[in-house]
């Protein structure tokens, strides 16, 4: 590619959007932002320094001024605060339980929209581009991306994907898929595409199908000689 390149992947949990948008970054040689991930990493810095999640102004402050850094290797990915790394902190229960508690502050999502777009920016700088994934990725952080993508997947789909990640019953897994996203929502728009946004349903295929099917729009949107084929996984 000629010039760097920014891709924009939106979606609800359990489409597969994480893994997918981290081989495509591979595949493309560019960086990798989980923005998602910068939400949870809040979240577990509020609960390692006893911040109450109701007081809205102290979680925003925090938000402000907590030391995160995002490694964006796709081939291995980090989240850190300061120099502790905490990339399973954030995946486990206490972290996801709360995390929607600052996604859906209004001030937090202004605040890291200012990070977010800065380590676009970055990426763009420091090499080919970046697949930047999460929720409002297409709409707000970067609507002005190359290529913008919602991925999206029956209830059904996600609810399966997400039990076989927990070893846990698929119905278990409804506060984490269903009852989240309808609480996220209401602040930030995933679920149904915006003008000049590409639709890529992976509800009936596996998650090599889901690579080549974003590979594919890649190359429908910038044309250029792509390499289309997909990663072993």
């Amino acid at each position: 590619m000629s010039k760097s390149l920014v891709v924009a992947i939106d979606g609800p949990s359990g489409t597969g959007k994480s893994s997918v948008s981290k081989a495509v970054a591979k595949q493309l040689g560019l960086a990798y932002l989980d923005t998602g991930a910068m939400y949870r990493a809040l979240a577990w810095s509020c609960l390692d320094v006893a911040i109450d999640f109701d007081d809205e102004a102290a979680v925003a402050e925090q938000s402000r001024t907590f030391d995160l850094r995002m490694g964006m290797d796709p081939a291995a990915p980090s989240v850190a605060v300061g120099s502790r790394r905490i990339d399973r902190e954030i995946r486990e229960d206490a972290v996801t339980s709360v995390v929607s508690r600052v996604a859906t502050n209004l001030a937090v999502r202004a605040d890291m929209l200012t990070r977010q777009r800065s380590l676009i920016a970055e990426a763009v700088q420091r090499s080919a581009g970046v697949v930047a994934e999460g929720r409002d990725i297409t709409t707000v952080v970067a609507p002005d991306a190359d290529v913008r993508i919602l991925m999206t997947a029956s209830e059904e789909a996600r609810m399966a994907r997400r039990s076989r990640q927990l070893r846990v019953s698929a119905e278990s897994t409804r506060s984490q898929i269903v009852e989240r996203d309808r609480t996220d929502s209401t602040v930030s728009q995933f679920t149904t595409a915006a003008d000049g946004v590409v639709t890529v349903d992976t509800s009936q295929i596996d998650f090599r199908q889901s690579v080549a099917a974003v590979l594919h729009v890649v190359k429908e949107v910038v044309g250029g000689d792509l390499d289309l084929s997909t990663p072993a996984g």
